[in-house]
């Protein structure tokens, strides 16, 4: 594997693991996803050129967040009357987040109570307008960029990005620091 692949898949690993949390709520899962969508850019668009893994690598791990989705929904179909055994606690993404501002207690506290309702509303956004959003605000792509990786048309991204912003606004104006 190229040096440059290394240090794209290094730079990206952490953004892509909060994005899978944010969706599957599990850290297990989300560290799962995360390695088959490298594992799948490696080995079958490695030799592609470096401008167009971006794109590639998220809409790979969108795929393979739907593939959890559906997955988890069969899985709730035929076994969801089992009782549930295994460790499923939803880790706090947002802990992993390094503040490097110094902060009085106050701002402080009334961050970490804006991004707990950040974390809430976003869980509540329907799936297409969590990845525009987290594809756009979250790793800083651009609209043809968030259109390749979710396939779909510009247009559509725009559009489930406009949404979510709007029901984000409207949750957290009064909170957002």
């Amino acid at each position: 594997m190229s040096d440059l692949l290394n240090k794209f898949l290094a730079d990206n690993e952490n953004k892509a693991f909060r994005m899978a949390q944010f969706a599957t709520g599990n850290r297990d899962d989300a560290l799962d996803i995360v390695q088959e969508a490298m594992i799948k850019l490696v080995n079958k668009y490695r030799h592609l050129p470096e401008q167009e893994w971006p794109p590639l690598f998220h809409r790979i791990l969108q795929r393979q967040i739907t593939d959890w989705y559906r997955s988890k929904k069969i899985r709730h179909k035929f076994f969801g009357w089992l009782p549930v055994t295994s460790d499923e606690e939803t880790d706090n993404v947002l802990e992993y987040i390094e503040d490097s501002s110094a902060r009085t207690p106050e701002i402080y506290l009334l961050n970490e109570q804006a991004i707990e309702v950040l974390q809430i509303e976003l869980q509540l956004l329907p799936l297409r307008q969590r990845q525009a959003f987290l594809l756009r605000c979250w790793q800083g792509l651009d609209t043809l960029q968030t259109a390749a990786a979710m396939g779909c048309s510009a247009g559509s991204v725009k559009t489930h990005y406009h949404r979510a912003l709007t029901v984000l606004r409207n949750k957290l104006g009064e909170i957002w620091p």
